[in-house]
């Protein structure tokens, strides 16, 4: 089994809708620390799993500088956030999205 990591920053803002009063409904913004771990049984016809730059393109390309709520079909939570990006990246089995250095959440695929 072959596994690729890509750690990256991401610029972006979002505002979350809550079922509960939060200063998070307003407009803010994080730098992002994402994290997207990848593996295969077989590597391609390049000789990888997949190439570190299309990772970058997927997630810096759609996300960075941008209000995350104009890009995710969902509330931009960090869980939905990490689930969204596993979900566009195929052969991607785990996302860790950091907004803050005290709070990471995680989506692996079972």
């Amino acid at each position: 089994m072959y596994t690729v990591i890509k750690r990256m920053e991401v610029s972006a803002s979002h505002s979350l809708e809550l079922s509960y009063p939060s200063k998070c409904e307003n407009l803010h913004g994080h730098n992002w620390i994402i994290t997207v771990y990848c593996r295969s049984r077989e590597l391609n016809a390049d000789g990888m799993v997949v190439d570190f730059s299309d990772i970058k393109h997927i997630v810096k390309g759609r996300l960075d500088h941008r209000n995350l709520n104009d890009v995710l079909p969902c509330n931009p939570t960090a869980e939905n956030i990490a689930r969204w990006i596993c979900d566009q990246i195929p052969s991607c089995y785990r996302v860790d999205v950091q907004e803050s250095e005290a709070n990471t959440a995680i989506y692996e695929k079972e």
